[in-house]
């Protein structure tokens, strides 16, 4: 195994970065299809065609999922992995043409780099191209590449957020596996001491200003509406429905409780879509629990991997100044 999402079968990840604007965006590709679920946590979040994964609604599968930096302007890179799929003869057969389906949520990294340089529907298309089933690098890589956390006292107090994935080998043949984009307003927290690993930092003195603290003593965040978000996928060989994928989604959202303080919060946009590949059946609690434990490894992952970029320190970086 590869401890990362492409462990499930028929999942394939590739990524895509611009140094200029410091931005990226990642592909997640299920070229056989996969029924797809969302869950909506947070409230100020940018997505495209989360509509369509309603269980109410026609479409039952995805074709890929895009996950970007960009702010708004980044669900462009959406386009190009439609793009690429569309030249393979992957989508839904509308008769006079093939619609692959891709949903797409987006986090804002316009505060390091070039604010005017976001991922493009070319840089998606890229990310899918490189797409494959192996190693990849957390981190700063793709989606996670300009991400930062701990911005509620202020941008000038962020450290450096990143990708991180992660999968789980289960009982019975299950594989669950977890990426995420961690870009949010809180404080990023081991789950199990409650240690901060990274987050609201001040740069001259190197002391934590714990996020959580700061809003109980100010009232007030100082961050901005629409600045802040994590956003990840699931993916599991198992038969879902779309009503199974979509509670399984709300599930996972409970590791990013355990990690990330505080989350949810009217500044963030945490959104989590699940997919299912495969063809055997498992009860969506049990499912769900392998969910947010390998949801809560790919999140520590991603803040463990990320290097120091544009002058925003991260948890490694500051590891290295304490030794």
């Amino acid at each position: 195994m590869f401890g990362n999402i492409t462990d499930v079968p028929g999942v394939k990840v590739g990524h895509a970065e611009n140094s200029e604007g410091i931005t990226g965006c990642t592909a997640i590709l299920v070229e056989n299809g996969a029924v797809c679920g969302v869950d909506v946590r947070g409230s100020a979040p940018g997505t495209r065609e989360t509509d369509a994964l309603d269980p109410i609604n026609e479409i039952n599968h995805v074709h890929g999922i895009c996950l970007s930096g960009g702010s708004a302007f980044g669900l462009d890179a959406a386009t190009g992995v439609m793009q690429f799929l569309e030249e393979q003869g992957i989508g839904v057969d509308a008769g006079v043409a093939t619609i692959p389906i891709v949903p797409s949520a987006v986090l804002f990294d316009l505060f390091i780099g070039d604010p005017k340089t976001r991922p493009t529907a070319r840089m998606g298309y890229e990310a899918a191209k490189s797409a494959v089933i192996g190693p990849f690098a957390n981190g700063n890589t793709g989606a996670g590449y300009g991400a930062t956390i701990g911005k509620l006292a202020g941008p000038q107090f962020c450290m450096k957020g990143g990708l991180g994935s992660a999968s789980i080998a289960g009982k019975e043949g299950v594989v669950v596996g977890a990426i995420v984009a961690v870009n949010a307003v809180g404080d990023v927290k081991d789950p199990n001491t409650r240690e901060t690993l990274a987050g609201a930092r001040n740069p001259k003195t190197g002391e934590w200003i714990d996020c959580c603290a700061y809003l109980e003593e100010y009232v007030q965040s100082e961050a901005l509406s629409g600045t802040n978000t994590t956003i990840g996928v699931i993916a599991v060989n198992a038969r879902l429905t779309k009503a199974e994928a979509k509670k399984i989604a709300q599930l996972t959202q409970n590791a990013l409780a355990r990690t990330i303080y505080p989350v949810h919060t009217m500044l963030d946009g945490d959104t989590i879509f699940v997919l299912g590949t495969g063809d055997k059946t498992y009860p969506v609690d049990y499912l769900g629990h392998l969910a947010t434990r390998a949801m809560e490894v790919a999140i520590i992952a991603g803040i463990k991997a990320a290097d120091k970029l544009d002058e925003v320190e991260s948890f490694k970086s500051i590891q290295i100044m304490s030794t």
